[in-house]
């Protein structure tokens, strides 16, 4: 299963519909900021799926949870966008939920840096920001087993 990722898009729709023709993925998970640009994007690809949660550009949504924890493929995901866990001043707190949680992939944005390691069984993956005037990125997770594989990509 071929996943796309994709966080701080800030109205950019376009971007990421690039990734999708250009990447074909099996589902997308956006990282917010805007949570309505990924119901966009799934109104554009209506038969792709897309997971998503608020930033903190996104206002109150009492209708969307902070974070997602779920399976795919046998890999399970934690998913925020991570200004909850001050991810500007250091990601050990999100790193410490998604360990909790029993993740083997991290999926998180907000500081608009793209990261993607490996660390002792996790993926820790941002995808950066789809947004981004200057050098926009994404990032891609190859569902395979129990295991994943990931990279970062620029559109």
């Amino acid at each position: 299963m071929k996943l796309l990722l994709f966080s701080d898009s800030h109205g950019n729709v376009a971007n990421m519909a690039d990734a999708v023709r250009l990447e074909r993925p099996d589902r997308v998970l956006h990282m917010g900021d805007l949570a309505r640009d990924a119901e966009e994007l799934a109104r554009r690809f209506p038969d792709l799926p897309v997971t998503y949660v608020p930033g903190n550009c996104d206002g109150r949504r009492p209708d969307l949870p902070e974070e997602r924890v779920f399976t795919l493929e046998g890999v399970k995901i934690f998913m925020t966008h991570g200004h909850t866990y001050h991810v500007k001043s250091g990601i050990s707190l999100a790193v410490r939920a998604a360990r909790e949680a029993g993740a083997r992939l991290l999926c998180f944005g907000h500081t608009h840096e793209a990261l993607c390691e490996f660390e002792n069984g996790l993926w820790i993956v941002n995808p950066g920001a789809a947004g981004s005037i200057a050098r926009p990125t994404y990032a891609v997770a190859v569902l395979e087993g129990d295991g994943a594989v990931c990279y970062l990509s620029n559109i």
